[in-house]
């Protein structure tokens, strides 16, 4: 059943089949941006003056290969007017001093004007060549990232806490069918995939075969139902933790292959309830959640010294042991002596 449902969110041509070039308004990776078109134009100007310097030094060292004992000024005037692709016409400077100027005021001149002519269109052609190379190392490269499957309000705080918790920008794509999500994830720095999570030539391009985890949050539970089954079919070893609207379709999550799944809806409504009554406590898991400031749950590796010590008595606030990806919290049993290759759920305290 798995397979025919797999089938039917498969579109006719794989996006993932396609060339870089194609794939242009698909994916974007963020790159560095000049700071105005003028510098654009100013780097082509200075690239033209230094292709000038080389012909000129060129024509010089052979000035005896001429029609006429070359100076220095005939070589920059014979590579001024050939390079601006002018040529020889019935009127031509004789003199020094016109040559000079033809140098020096006229050449620059007609530079200008052939970079204002066609600079548009070499710079379109420039971009997408760019940006095309950038696609293909991009994806050749793309290894152990954070696939995001919807930049809406739980993806948006999915990312943060990536962030926040020293996971790089780059090693984070978002893959989402609006174009104005997307663009907001471009301007954190994010590489995005635009296109329907549920297909899985979608999911190719973001990389999903080669992730270490994926966070699926749309806003509608059949969504994240048939993403999840997606990205479990195309990338069996992937850790996989989803978000759910209510609790009664936990189970088809699980089932799909999410790993953890997290209740939204629940989960806030915890929140307001505790708030009525104890509104600190509700202050203080917030500041649990948010890893950018005040205190934060973290996770790390224990330390050689900390072997076979009782967590409770170690200098951090311990709240679990992870071992063999299994958590114990710290009252239970499994959680009496540390060993080696467990990792501790603990308090961590976040410098602003």
């Amino acid at each position: 059943m798995r397979n025919r449902i797999g089938d039917r969110l498969r579109g006719d041509t794989e996006l993932n089949d396609l060339p870089a070039h194609a794939l242009l308004n698909i994916i974007n990776v963020p790159g560095k941006a000049f700071a105005s078109p003028w510098q654009l134009i100013l780097r082509r100007f200075l690239y033209a003056m230094i292709l000038l310097a080389i012909v000129s030094v060129l024509a010089y060292v052979d000035k005896d290969g001429y029609t006429e004992h070359l100076t220095f000024i005939d070589a920059v005037y014979y590579a001024a007017v050939s390079m601006s692709t002018t040529g020889y016409g019935d009127i031509t400077p004789v003199t020094q001093q016109a040559r000079l100027i033809n140098i020096i005021i006229i050449t620059p001149l007609r530079i200008a004007f052939l970079i204002l002519l066609v600079g548009t269109t070499l710079s379109v052609l420039t971009e997408e060549s760019r940006r095309t190379l950038q696609i293909q190392r991009w994806r050749k490269s793309l290894r152990n990232h954070t696939v995001v499957i919807g930049y809406g309000t739980k993806g948006r705080s999915a990312v943060a806490a990536l962030l926040a918790d020293g996971t790089p920008a780059s090693q984070i794509v978002v893959v989402d069918s609006d174009p104005r999500a997307l663009e907001m994830a471009s301007n954190q720095g994010l590489a995005t995939v635009h296109g329907t999570a549920t297909k899985s030539d979608v999911l190719k391009l973001a990389g999903v075969t080669r992730a270490r985890a994926v966070v699926v949050a749309p806003n509608l539970d059949d969504t994240a139902v048939l993403v999840t089954l997606s990205v479990r079919e195309i990338a069996p070893s992937a850790m996989i933790v989803a978000s759910v609207r209510e609790s009664e379709n936990m189970h088809l999550l699980r089932q799909s292959g999410a790993d953890s799944v997290v209740i939204s809806s629940e989960t806030a409504g915890r929140l307001l309830g505790l708030a009525t009554v104890t509104p600190s406590v509700v202050e203080m898991m917030e500041d649990l959640l948010s890893p950018d400031e005040g205190f934060s749950i973290a996770e790390r590796i224990v330390g050689e010294d900390e072997v076979g010590a009782n967590p409770r008595h170690l200098a951090d606030i311990v709240l679990g042991v992870v071992r063999s990806g299994e958590l114990y919290r710290i009252d239970a049993p499994e959680a009496e002596i540390v060993e080696p290759g467990d990792r501790l759920l603990y308090v961590r305290r976040v410098f602003g």
